[in-house]
């Protein structure tokens, strides 16, 4: 299937920082592309997969699992770190939990999560219905575009697939049960008004990882895609301090191109 228009991967080498970013459930790069792209124009290596079944119809959402999409992200973790000297992971939604899996998964492969309203639960009160419900109703009402900006606008799927929802509903189960095996430094950046993923879930992952290198950054003006929405600059530059605070190099500009991907010596 064509992929819809905006939707596509973006990737960019620059020095040897890395950073994968992950999108969300039923999203696309599109709703992470100027938070990528602000690491980018300041020489970092960004990477933000496509996730399978993503960015064309839910019906092909509907024939994937948590499986799929974190053996992506755990692909393109790996072609990172065949090239960069160290890589961090931020996340939205559910890419904030695909980077909290990767990070306890991957221990000191990664040198830091930054993550924005990371999800932790299906709180629909269904949800407990759904290994029995997914194979009587094919989906539901769709959970894009929650976005105060006027004007804003996220590329994601107008209906949820419940065998995705279902698998979803496993897989941060999963993570959850992790979660103390998370050690990375982590920033959690978090909209008080969300109306897909409740505060709570934040709340919940910063009360139960073993980091000892954590920040809570509260976002006013934002509903859940906060990085398509008012506070999207503020993001994009908490993310770099918290980046360029772990690795200075970055910001004192010592990556240069004979330092690059590809590069020279």
């Amino acid at each position: 299937m064509p992929l819809l228009p905006g939707a596509e991967p973006f990737r960019r080498d620059g020095g040897r920082t890395g950073v994968l970013v992950c999108h969300g459930f039923t999203g696309s790069p599109q709703s992470v592309r100027p938070w990528a792209e602000y690491l980018a124009d300041r020489g970092l290596t960004v990477s933000v997969p496509l996730l399978p079944g993503h960015g064309t119809r839910w019906q092909d959402m509907q024939l994937t699992t948590w499986q799929d999409w974190y053996a992506e992200v755990d692909r393109e973790l790996r072609s990172l770190s065949e090239r960069c000297e160290r890589v961090f992971v931020c996340g939205l939604s559910m890419g904030g939990a695909l980077a909290l899996r990767l990070a306890e998964r991957h221990g000191a492969a990664i040198s830091g999560l930054a993550l924005v309203n990371p999800g932790n639960k299906v709180h629909d009160a269904a949800a407990p219905l759904l290994p029995v419900l997914r194979h009587v109703v094919r989906t539901t009402k769709g959970l894009a575009d929650d976005i105060a900006k006027p004007g804003s606008h996220e590329i994601g799927y107008a209906r949820v697939p419940l065998h995705a929802a279902h698998s979803l509903r496993r897989f941060f189960q999963l993570v959850d049960a992790e979660l103390p095996r998370v050690t990375q430094p982590l920033l959690v950046m978090t909209s008080p008004q969300d109306h897909v993923v409740p505060p709570a879930d934040s709340e919940r992952i910063l009360g139960r990882v073993s980091s000892q290198d954590v920040r809570q950054v509260l976002l006013e003006r934002s509903y859940h895609v906060a990085t398509l929405d008012h506070d999207a600059e503020r993001i994009c530059q908490e993310t770099y301090d918290f980046i360029a605070r772990l690795a200075p190099d970055v910001r004192t500009g010592v990556e240069s191109e004979e330092t690059a991907p590809g590069g020279g010596a």
